[in-house]
């Protein structure tokens, strides 16, 4: 069961008494949102509007919508980050599952015991709180357990789909990762960026999952659509219009560079980068999207749609370099 942390959303109101406020957070939490809405307007007799548009991460974060609204705070629920705030509105909101990993850890951790030694525990947000719970788990089993740090946004032992400082930090000191939560989009960029064997801890079937081969699979898409994009001569240079994905300076560092390499760029600008509207963009060859690397890698494109390390691979390519391990770092922009 989701716990949305409700007395933190108390306090603020009670410390800084807004006029109204905004809630936000991932499709999955927006029934509990709306309770939690509910709840603000029952207790403190103010306006309190769910945003109800697509909300990704701390990088999508609706602050435009709450502006519009005139809504004094912003509310984002569901996703932790190592800062309580971001901003002068927006207050992050924790909201933890308190589904039980025990019977799935043991199972793996006794199965895994002839191949492995020492691991790195992973999650995100909604499962940080069992780190320490999981970790003493296999530790009875006689594994060494290493917690990665984290760094900017990321918790201890925390990742984002397209940050990983905490994995980074210990794959020359472990021999696999151990991913806690029902997220193939969490550990599959796991083995994209380390290279190393990792596990999916599923708490809800209470099963556990090797996904080295789905990354692989994901990583082989992704060296196609580089190569596909070889021959573009028209490329489009998408910004994200998304206050967290806006990356205008990147874009033009990229654009500078591919037309020394006798490509013609267009920039782009969208707010949702998705497949229904890049196909008014006619002239366009290929693309490469500067906001989130995670609609390159995990959605269907009928042209090459790359990431920014796939638009880095792309002109090492134009430049006859190698593109091996392009994927293998710390933060995919």
């Amino acid at each position: 069961m989701m716990i949305i942390d409700k007395r933190k959303i108390y306090e603020v109101i009670d410390n800084q008494k807004p006029n109204s406020v905004a809630l936000n957070g991932p499709e999955g939490l927006v029934s509990r949102i709306q309770e939690v809405a509910d709840n603000v307007e029952e207790r403190y007799h103010i306006p309190a509007y769910v945003i109800g548009d697509t909300c990704w991460g701390s990088c999508d974060l609706n602050t435009h919508a709450a502006d519009l609204l005139g809504a004094d705070i912003l509310f984002n629920i569901g996703h932790t980050i190592a800062m309580q705030s971001l901003g002068r509105k927006v207050v992050m909101i924790n909201a933890y599952d308190d589904v039980s990993f025990e019977n799935v850890a043991r199972k793996c951790a006794s199965d895994l015991k002839a191949r492995y030694r020492t691991l790195s525990l992973l999650t995100d947000s909604q499962h940080l709180s069992q780190i320490t719970t999981v970790k003493k788990i296999f530790e009875e089993y006689g594994y060494d357990i290493v917690i990665g740090r984290g760094k900017g946004q990321l918790n201890d032992a925390q990742v984002f789909g397209c940050e990983f400082y905490p994995a980074h930090y210990m794959q020359n000191r472990v021999d696999a990762y151990i991913f806690l939560g029902q997220s193939m989009f969490h550990s599959a960029s796991i083995v994209m960026s380390t290279e190393k064997p990792t596990y999916m801890l599923d708490p809800y079937y209470q099963e556990y999952t090797e996904v080295t081969e789905f990354a692989r699979g994901l990583q082989k898409k992704a060296v196609l659509a580089i190569y596909n994009a070889l021959d573009a001569q028209r490329i489009g240079l998408i910004i994200g219009l998304k206050e967290g994905q806006y990356a205008q300076v990147r874009a033009l560092e990229l654009k500078r560079t591919l037309e020394k390499l006798g490509k013609k760029v267009q920039l782009i600008a969208l707010t949702e980068i998705t497949e229904e509207r890049v196909q008014i963009f006619k002239e366009i060859d290929a693309f490469i999207q500067v906001a989130c690397p995670r609609i390159s890698t995990d959605n269907h494109f009928k042209k090459p749609m790359l990431s920014v390390p796939q638009g880095l691979a792309l002109i090492k390519l134009l430049k006859n370099e190698s593109i091996e391990g392009f994927l293998k770092v710390q933060h995919w922009l």
